[in-house]
């Protein structure tokens, strides 16, 4: 990789672009990429069809538009430290920890998965509409440290199998021993035939499941995309879209960049403080941090459910008692699991209490919304 910037393509497709389309799959553009928002009800499709088959069986999901960003070489650890809000110290050789980029402000540059590969490797999962900016953040900001910085994300198809039969699935087709990797650690095997394959047990879901790194051809990616379909027909496996996704990952508050982060918000307004250590040495964002915390939240994140009829959709006002605006929906849409309508949004601090009640402006009427906690879905415990 050169020192030149890195820019995005119009719009891009992933390896597994015609397989989409030839299975019938709707087409979006999302974040610069075409991708598929949902299957056929022919072939079990569908956003709520596929929602359920996650949360009950398994699912499969193109998530190639996904980045990837490795940092190997003797400082490796010192410069992933720098850049991120998390302790990579803690992090044993095959574990991986949520972690985020901050800009000097403490606000996202973006979220992202840190994976310990090797000694003195490390690769960064990062998000697709943010990929060529997290990179040439991340060279920027790593000059001064001696380790080579590699941008992958286009070496790579990435499969998500996700639901409470995803491992059973993958382990038909692999030879690594998958119970014995622990939720957020990662192995290498052979799978489909083919070696050393990194198998990540994280996912976007709120479930169980890995998410696998394949060569990125078209006609590999393919063969291994209908291997999996075949060998998860007797667990109802469903190839899955964007839609159910979006409301997976909602059902179990996980952030989207764009809504619930972004270069707007800070760590604290985002409630994700338990992933910030500010007891290890310094890194981008640490000081401004500080001084947020010591000067308290002007607004905070929580999740609503809509008491009066309606959807809260992405951007519509949160009002008070009297109708004054006091917030902003980030994400809304009904939870076909949960079946009722949820949404999470940035209240001010006196809002946020478990139990308030509030109002959501849905084409000019006011709705009313209560806080519940969240996240709205936890996955069950295995007995």
């Amino acid at each position: 990789m050169s020192a030149a910037e890195v820019t995005t393509p119009l719009v891009r497709k992933t390896a597994l672009n015609a397989v989409h389309r030839q299975m019938g799959a709707k087409m979006v553009e999302f974040s610069d990429w075409e991708m598929p928002v949902e299957y056929p009800a022919s072939i079990g499709g569908g956003i709520v069809s596929e929602h359920m088959a996650v949360r009950n069986a398994v699912g499969i999901f193109d998530v190639s538009h996904m980045g990837d960003i490795r940092l190997a070489g003797r400082e490796a650890l010192a410069a992933v430290q720098h850049i991120s809000m998390n302790d990579a110290s803690r992090l044993a050789i095959g574990q991986a920890q949520y972690s985020a980029l901050l800009y000097t402000n403490g606000t996202f540059v973006d979220d992202v998965i840190v994976h310990r590969l090797g000694e003195e490797e490390y690769l960064l999962v990062i998000n697709a509409g943010t990929r060529e900016k997290d990179f040439n953040w991340v060279r920027d900001n790593t000059r001064n440290f001696d380790c080579q910085i590699e941008h992958l994300s286009d070496e790579f198809t990435q499969i998500a199998i996700q639901g409470p039969k995803a491992v059973e699935l993958l382990q038909k087709l692999t030879d690594a021993d998958l119970k014995a990797v622990k939720f957020y650690w990662v192995t290498r095997g052979t799978v489909c035939g083919l070696n050393k394959v990194l198998m990540g047990r994280t996912g976007y879901t709120a479930e169980d499941g890995f998410e696998i790194y394949i060569p990125s051809d078209e006609k590999t990616s393919a063969r291994v995309w209908y291997k999996i379909l075949d060998a998860g027909k007797e667990f109802g496996v469903v190839p899955c879209g964007l839609g159910s996704r979006n409301t997976l990952r909602l059902e179990g508050k996980l952030p989207l960049y764009g809504h619930e982060i972004s270069d707007t918000i800070n760590v604290w307004e985002a409630g994700l403080d338990r992933f910030c250590k500010l007891e290890k040495p310094d890194f981008i964002g640490r000081s401004a941090l500080d001084k947020a915390r010591a000067g308290g939240l002007k607004k905070t994140l929580v999740g609503l459910e809509m008491v009066g009829r309606g959807i809260a959709r992405d951007g519509y006002k949160v009002l008070d008692g009297g109708g004054n605006t006091i917030g902003y929906v980030t994400s809304g849409s009904p939870a076909p699991f949960l079946k009722k309508n949820i949404a999470l949004a940035y209240v001010p601090p006196e809002h946020a209490p478990v139990g308030s009640s509030v109002n959501v402006e849905i084409r000019g009427q006011a709705v009313q919304a209560q806080v519940i906690p969240t996240p709205f879905y936890k996955r069950p415990k295995k007995s």
